[in-house]
C-alpha cells in the first residue's frame, strides 16, 4: 500500500482538527477532517490509501504500530498540534524505530508554524507539508516514487544534508477540486464516533471554504492551515455534496459547515440557501458565523434549514474587541442575538477571558454581556497563545508567558491549561475565573428553565442532556481532583 494516513493515539480523546485541541469535552469529538480530504485527493490521484482513527478505535502506540504492519505501507502521514506534539514525537519516533523504511509525513497547525523546530526536536519524521496539504502530500510521493527533484514541490519542508530546505507555500485556490470528504467518512469511518455537544447526533463535518479574511489576533487556523485568502466552493458543488448526504447516509442528523467563517460571503450564502430550496432538500445544518450576520442572511439560512450558528462574542467590552482586533461591535452582538431569537435559530456563543486589553473589570462586564446576549449554549474560555498568532507574540514579548515546553500545555486530565501570567490575575486565578463563569452560567435556575422549555422537541432534548450530563461528569471529576491537590 502507498499511504496509511494516521490519526495518531492519544491518552485521551481529543480532536486534533480542532482550533481547541484538548481532551474530549461534553461529547464533542471532531473527524479528521484535514486528513480525510487528502485521502480523497490521493485516491484521486491513484494512490492507494487507508484512514484509521486510532482516538475512536481506542488505539495505543502498539495498538498502532500493529496496525502499520498490517498495512504494510510506503509511507505514514499524520498531524501533530502545538497541545499533543510531546506525545506525537514519542508516537512518530516508535513508529520509524519498528519501521525504519517508512517515510513519515506530517502536517498540522503545530508542524505548518514551527517546521524547523518540529523537523529538529523529531529527526523521526522525513517531511512536513505545510498549510492546506491535499495536493502536496500525492504531489510529493508521486516525486519520491519516480526520483525527482523535490523542489517544484510546494509546501514543503525536509531535512537534507543536516541542511533544513522549505520550499515556497502551496496555493489551493480551485477548492471545486476537493473529492466530497463525505464520500471518504463514509468508506472509512463511523460516523457514530463523532459528535458536537451543540449539533444532532449522528453529525457529518464538511468545508465549504477556506481561509479567514479577519484579523482576530488570537485565532490560530487563519495564522496557520487556511491563511488569511478567502476562497470558496461553488454555491452548486457544495449543495451538491448536501444532497449527497441526504440521499446516501439518511442516518445523519446535522450538517456542520466546518469553515473559519462560513457567511463572509452572504450574498454567495444566499444564494447557496436558493439553491437548496430549489432542489427541494430538506437539510438540518449549521456553521460558524460572526455577529455581523444581517437578518436577511440569518432569515434565509433558516429557511433553508439552519438550526444553529456558532459566533464569537468573545468580549463585553468594546476597548477590548478593538484590541484584538476582533472587527465586531457590541450592538452588532445585540442586533445578532435579537434577530437569531426572532427566527428560532439556536446560537452557541464563545467567550474568552484574558485577551489583550482585559482586566478583572471587562471580565466581569463579559459575563454580564453574556448574560444579556443569552445564547443557548455558550463557551468561556481563556485565551490561549497558539504559536503563530499575534495573541502569542505578545503574551511572550510582554513576559506574561509562563512556559514554551508544549509537554506543559495540558494538564493530567488532558485540558488546555492557562498559559499566561497577567498583572491583574495569574494563570491560576484566570482558570478559577473561567469555571466559576461557566458555572454560574450554566447552573443558574434562569438558564436551566429556559433550556428545559426550549428544547421540549425529543431530539433537542436528547442532545441537551446527552452533553449536560458528560459536562457534568467532567465538573465534578475536576473538582475532585483539585480537592486532592
Amino acid at each position: 500500500m502507498d499511504i496509511l494516513f494516521l490519526n495518531l493515539p492519544y491518552e485521551f480523546n481529543i480532536s486534533r482538527a480542532s482550533r481547541w485541541p484538548e481532551k474530549t469535552k461534553s461529547g464533542t469529538l471532531y473527524y479528521p477532517y484535514w486528513l480525510a480530504y487528502c485521502v480523497g485527493v490521493c485516491e484521486e490521484k491513484g494512490l492507494k490509501c487507508n484512514l484509521v482513527d486510532c482516538i475512536t478505535r481506542g488505539y495505543t502506540i502498539e495498538d498502532t504500530l500493529n496496525e502499520i504492519e498490517k498495512n504494510n505501507p510506503d509511507y505514514v502521514m499524520c498531524e501533530i498540534t502545538t497541545s499533543t506534539a510531546h506525545y506525537d514525537f514519542n508516537t512518530i519516533a516508535q513508529i520509524k524505530n519498528k519501521f525504519p523504511d517508512v517515510k513519515i509525513i506530517v502536517g498540522g497547525t503545530h508542524a505548518t508554524i514551527l517546521p524547523a523546530e518540529v523537523l529538529n526536536e523529531c529527526p523521526s519524521i522525513d517531511f512536513i507539508v505545510r498549510q492546506e496539504y491535499d495536493f502536496t502530500v500525492p504531489e510529493l510521493i508521486n516525486t519520491l516514487n519516480n526520483n525527482e527533484s523535490l523542489d517544484d514541490v510546494k509546501g514543503i519542508s525536509y531535512k537534507h544534508e543536516n541542511e533544513i530546505k522549505h520550499t515556497p507555500d502551496c496555493d489551493l485556490t480551485d477548492l471545486n477540486k476537493l473529492p466530497f470528504v463525505s464520500k471518504v467518512y463514509q468508506k472509512y469511518l463511523n460516523v457514530d464516533d463523532y459528535a458536537y455537544a451543540f449539533a444532532q447526533k449522528p453529525m457529518i463535518q464538511i468545508v465549504a471554504s477556506r481561509g479567514c479574511p479577519n484579523q482576530c489576533n488570537f485565532c490560530s487556523y487563519p495564522s496557520t492551515m487556511g491563511g488569511r485568502l478567502y476562497r470558496t466552493r461553488s454555491v452548486v458543488d457544495l449543495a451538491d455534496e448536501f444532497e449527497y448526504i441526504i440521499k446516501e447516509m439518511p442516518e445523519i442528523k446535522e450538517i456542520f459547515i466546518e469553515d473559519d467563517t462560513f457567511t463572509v460571503d452572504q450574498k454567495r450564502v444566499r444564494e447557496f440557501c436558493d439553491e437548496i430550496m430549489r432542489r427541494n432538500l430538506k437539510p438540518v445544518w449549521s456553521c460558524n458565523t460572526r455577529v455581523d450576520l444581517t437578518f436577511e442572511t440569518m432569515s434565509k439560512m433558516r429557511e433553508a434549514g439552519c438550526r444553529l450558528l456558532v459566533c464569537g462574542y468573545e468580549s463585553g467590552n468594546q476597548q477590548v474587541l478593538d484590541e484584538t482586533r476582533k472587527g465586531i461591535t457590541l450592538e452588532q452582538s445585540r442586533a445578532f442575538a435579537k434577530n437569531a431569537r426572532k427566527l428560532g435559530i439556536k446560537v452557541f456563543g464563545c467567550f474568552m477571558i484574558g485577551l489583550k486589553g482585559d482586566n478583572l473589570k471587562t471580565i466581569q462586564q463579559t459575563y454580564e454581556f453574556a448574560k444579556e446576549v443569552y445564547p443557548d449554549m455558550c463557551f468561556f474560555q481563556q485565551a490561549v497563545p497558539f504559536p503563530g498568532t499575534e495573541f502569542y507574540h505578545w503574551a511572550k514579548n510582554e513576559g506574561y508567558l509562563i512556559t514554551e515546553d508544549y509537554s506543559k500545555w495540558l494538564n493530567k486530565d488532558g485540558y488546555l491549561n492557562c498559559l499566561v501570567d497577567y498583572p491583574y490575575a495569574d494563570h491560576n486565578e484566570i482558570e478559577k475565573l473561567r469555571d466559576n463563569l461557566m458555572s454560574k452560567y450554566y447552573f443558574s435556575f434562569a438558564y436551566i428553565g429556559k433550556t428545559f422549555l426550549a428544547n421540549l422537541d425529543w431530539t433537542e432534548f436528547k442532545r441537551v442532556v446527552r452533553g449536560g450530563t458528560q459536562y457534568i461528569a467532567f465538573r465534578f471529576k475536576k473538582t475532585i481532583h483539585k480537592n486532592e491537590e
